[in-house]
């Protein structure tokens, strides 16, 4: 059930609904994505950044739930009390109960990013999914966000392309979930969270292929830098 809520409230086209609310079809202006970024540049930044903060908690809160409802810690315990089974197997069952919580809890922020990237409400098109990702991150691995964030915003100034900062920022992503679990020593005893890992390389790709115009014009010197509309006439 929490995957299929997380995609329902990721799906919801907030950027074409704030554009709408100011009399503008988001779909024909701009880069005609319906994320944050080009409802910043066409129609307004107090709009823009509110519409980034709601794809945000598009992600943040169905994955903050599933994280607190679905545990791995208990489960593992019921069995080994009421079976009392060997070392070895409890050891096994507790594996196995923390991969398939792990596994429902990146699914259910997969999912989110997947309503946003795909909504029904706009023919299965929607934005790029970064500032869900974001969300997403920030309930599974609140300091890897940090890091991504300081990538983002470093690359974003070098060069000025939103493009290429979240590009940066997303092919980030997987090296930043393995330093984070070597950090804390879980690669050693084998208790990292390996769905975490195998989301973090397909948002890495989904990202890369969300932004392939995008690479294309860059390849061709097309692709505009930031330049904000402060102020919507």
């Amino acid at each position: 059930m929490p995957p299929i809520i997380a995609f329902l409230l990721g799906s919801i086209p907030f950027g074409l609904l704030i554009a709408k609310s100011q009399g503008v079809n988001i779909r024909e202006h701009g880069s005609g994505n319906i994320g944050a970024t080009n409802v910043l540049r066409v129609v307004g930044k107090k709009y823009g950044i509110t519409c980034f903060v709601l794809d945000f908690f598009k992600g943040l809160i169905p994955t903050f739930i599933a994280i607190n409802f679905i545990r791995f810690d208990q489960p593992a315990d019921i069995v080994a009390k009421n079976f009392m089974l060997l070392p070895s197997l409890q050891d096994h069952a507790s594996i196995l109960s923390q991969i398939n919580a792990q596994g429902l809890h990146i699914l259910t922020g997969l999912c989110a990013v997947m309503g946003h990237n795909y909504s029904p409400w706009v023919s299965f098109k929607g934005g790029k999914g970064v500032a869900t990702s974001a969300g997403v991150i920030t309930a599974l691995a609140p300091f890897g966000l940090l890091i991504l964030g300081f990538i983002w915003f470093v690359s974003f100034k070098l060069t000025r392309y939103v493009s290429v900062a979240s590009i940066l920022a997303s092919v980030s992503l997987p090296f930043v979930v393995i330093y984070g679990s070597w950090r804390h020593g879980k690669l050693a005893n084998d208790t990292w969270n390996k769905p975490l890992l195998a989301f973090a390389i397909f948002i890495a790709l989904m990202s890369v292929w969300k932004h392939r115009s995008n690479i294309v014009k860059l390849m061709n010197g097309t692709e505009n830098r930031f330049t904000p509309k402060s102020k919507k006439s």
